[in-house]
């Protein structure tokens, strides 16, 4: 496992970019560290997810999501177009379209997915060549207190939540590089730092 600050392994194929896969527990953070670098480093593709479920109010297809039919997301699937899917909650598909990512890095452009652990292992299979960052908490007391910071979770959802991030954090040995989430800005610079953005 290589320290963020000393190792750039960001050109994977020759001189292209390679894709950027961050993934971690919980409350830990990483939907704002990748929030934060996407808004200073514009040249950045953020990859958006398909899903089958219908838009919900204010939410912009090709921007929030790409709403599909559960018809063409199977279709989609059997064409191998997806790097990684899943069902979620039995209801609903997600999953992360390999086009435009593709396109984004044979357009000279750093690519970014966000995604929980289960998927980027898929993705390590599909797309061997991308890197993968795992956004860690400073300690476990300090997640188990911004996950109850929310507020928005039962006592029941809690434990369930706590008990799938002691399994994520169980996988951190997996990834390529490891941050810890301090302080969100820190983290966002050493993400680009990998990203050799910087």
């Amino acid at each position: 496992m290589a320290d963020a600050s000393t190792q750039n392994t960001t050109e994977r194929d020759g001189n292209r970019p390679a894709l950027t896969v961050v993934a971690g527990p919980t409350a830990v953070g990483k939907g704002t560290v990748v929030k934060y670098l996407v808004e200073h480093y514009p040249q950045v593709y953020l990859s958006i997810s398909a899903t089958t479920r219908s838009p919900r109010v204010g939410e912009v297809d090709g921007r929030s999501y790409h709403f599909i039919t559960r018809d063409d997301f199977d279709r989609r699937i059997e064409r191998g177009d997806f790097l990684e899917w899943a069902t979620v909650h039995r209801k609903h598909k997600y999953g992360t379209l390999r086009g435009p990512i593709e396109q984004a890095l044979r357009q000279g452009r750093p690519a970014l997915l966000e995604i929980d652990l289960e998927g980027a292992r898929q993705v390590r299979t599909q797309m061997p060549g991308a890197q993968f960052v795992f956004i860690a908490p400073p300690s476990w007391d300090e997640l188990v207190a911004r996950l109850r910071g929310r507020g928005s979770e039962s006592e029941e959802q809690m434990r369930t939540r706590l008990e799938t991030a002691r399994i994520e954090m169980a996988a951190k040995d997996e990834f390529d590089h490891v941050l810890v989430n301090d302080e969100v800005e820190d983290t966002a610079q050493a993400l680009a730092s990998v990203m050799g953005l910087t």
